[in-house]
This record gives C-alpha cells, sequence and structure tokens, in this order.
C-alpha cells in the first residue's frame, strides 16, 4: 500500500534534502562546501548578474558564511568541481565526471547535427585547428583565438573559434580551466580534472543505475519524470524502466498536492520515511519555506 505524504511534509522532505534548512550561519570552510554541493549534486551557474550571479545566491541561500573565493580554489586549483551542464550550465563534483563521460557520448551526435542546421555547412572548418591549439598551448579564452575578419552579427554568432570551443567543451574534449570576467578560459581536460576522476570508465548499466539513484537520493521522493530531469543524463523512459527494474528497493508514495488535487505517485527507497532521519523546520529567513509541491 502507497504512503500518503502530506504536502507540508512533502515541502520539508525538499528543503531538508537540498540544504535548505540546516542553520544558515554555521561555519562552513572550503571542504564544507564541497560536501554542500555534493549533498545537493549540482549548482546553476549563470552569466547574468542584476543582483548577484546565480550560484552564489544558491549557495549563500544555504549558508552565510559561504566564501565566493573557497568556490573558485575548488574549480581553479584544486579540480575538485568542474562545470558542464545539467539542465542549464552547473558546477558540479568532479566525482561526477566518470558519469558525464556518457553525456558526452550522447551529446555529440545530436549536438552535430543541431549545430549544422544552426551555423550551416562548414561550422566545424576550425574544430581540428582550434583543438590543436589548446591541446599544444595551454588555456585559451575565445577572444585569443578570435579571426581578426569575423564581423559579430549578435550574441549568437559566434566566430568559427568560439564555435568550436563550445563544441569541444559540451563534447567534453575541453574543459574550463577559469574564468575572467566570467569569460570561460579552456583547456584539455586532463590537465584540470584529477586523474583519479578523469580516467575511470563506467558501463552504460552502472551509469543509468547511478543517474537514477543520484537523483532520487537528492530528491527524496520522485516521480521517474522528476528521477529523469534531475540531472538531465537520462530519458524519462530510461528512468521508467529503472524503477520497474528496482521496485523490490523502492516504495510507492503519494503525494498530496497543494491546491487539493488528486495526491500524485511517486517513489521512494524503502524505509521511507524513517531513512530521512530527522527533518529539520526551514529556519524564519528561509523565502523558500512557501514553497509548494504541485
Amino acid at each position: 500500500m502507497a504512503i500518503l505524504v502530506s504536502n507540508r511534509d512533502a515541502r520539508r522532505i525538499f528543503l531538508n534534502k537540498q540544504g535548505l534548512t540546516a542553520a544558515p550561519n554555521r561555519a562552513l570552510g572550503k571542504q564544507g562546501l564541497l560536501d554542500l554541493i555534493h549533498e545537493i549534486g549540482f549548482v546553476q551557474v549563470d552569466s547574468i548578474s542584476t543582483v548577484e550571479r546565480a550560484h552564489h545566491q544558491i549557495l549563500f541561500s544555504r549558508n552565510q558564511t559561504y566564501k565566493r573565493e573557497h568556490l573558485t580554489e575548488l574549480l581553479e586549483k584544486d579540480g575538485a568541481l568542474f562545470e558542464h551542464w545539467t539542465h542549464d550550465a552547473s558546477i558540479l563534483p568532479s566525482e561526477f565526471f566518470r558519469y558525464w563521460k556518457h553525456r558526452f557520448a550522447r551529446r555529440e551526435p545530436v549536438l552535430r547535427e543541431r549545430w549544422l542546421k544552426w551555423h550551416g555547412e562548414g561550422f566545424d572548418s576550425t574544430f581540428e585547428e582550434t583543438f590543436q591549439r589548446i591541446a599544444q598551448g595551454g588555456a585559451a579564452m575565445s577572444r585569443d583565438l578570435k579571426v581578426a575578419d569575423h564581423k559579430s552579427g549578435g550574441w549568437w554568432n559566434w566566430h568559427p573559434n568560439k564555435t568550436a570551443l563550445e563544441y569541444y567543451w559540451q563534447t567534453g574534449k575541453l574543459a574550463i580551466a577559469g574564468r575572467q570576467n566570467f569569460q570561460k578560459s579552456t583547456i584539455s581536460p586532463e590537465r584540470v580534472i584529477p586523474g583519479h576522476h578523469y580516467e575511470p570508465e563506467v558501463s552504460h548499466d552502472a551509469f543509468l543505475d547511478w543517474a537514477c539513484r543520484a537523483a532520487l537520493e537528492r530528491l527524496g521522493f520522485a516521480t521517474h519524470g522528476e528521477i529523469a530531469a534531475f540531472f538531465d543524463l537520462i530519458s524519462p523512459d530510461e528512468a521508467k524502466a529503472w524503477v520497474a527494474e528496482h521496485r523490490d528497493e523502492l516504495t510507492e508514495v503519494m503525494i498530496e498536492a497543494a491546491d487539493g488535487e488528486k495526491p500524485r505517485l511517486s517513489y521512494a527507497f524503502t524505509g521511507f520515511p524513517e531513512n530521512l532521519g530527522d527533518l529539520a523546520e526551514p529556519p524564519p529567513a528561509c523565502a523558500c519555506s512557501a514553497l509548494s509541491i504541485r
């Protein structure tokens, strides 16, 4: 029989899982920051800075002793974090890099077809030249490689070398070494991702299993669609098949809707809700305490 979860309890579970109920003024050093990002899974990174960049707001909302220089060191010096895509550009633990290799492989043919339609024939004319420039010369920014006679036609009218850098980054052949005024400096991934994270390979089945488990652990409960959407690594059908295959490890839960509509069927790991431990109430300053599960 499915476990019925009230909307209030569903909110508390999600807020706890996403690090929004811990004491906001607790001391958070660099290791604590890495642990926090691992705990919540990823942090969206955004170039827009109307008030502050999204990643700084996300982390500060969870801990007000957060120091942005720690994030820079973890990304650019320690190699403990890397930048890539979930459902948006994100900062991720380098421990996850081995699983992102499957995303790279899945992404490449899709990206090539899409960009052929976008940029037209010859969009890859400088790919090899650009790749060799990075491989042999080290980190470079788009502006370092820009052809002199290229005329910009707007935000998305990338010059050929910029196109190459973005393509190779999105397909895992290059990585971000750092940023200057939020502009990416790109380098070969093995030079910034530690070997114990860069070198391991995982099977397709292990990748699918990790993608589903890691998402469900960070959500507490979820539909198969929400499991797939969390990291945006796999399809809803793949998540649905994983749920069916691992039903002996899962419990059905019905989540009460905020608007009084029919409860929604979700899944949680067996032992729910006792396996969640004590759930803290959100601190008064947490604006997300008004979040509704719909």
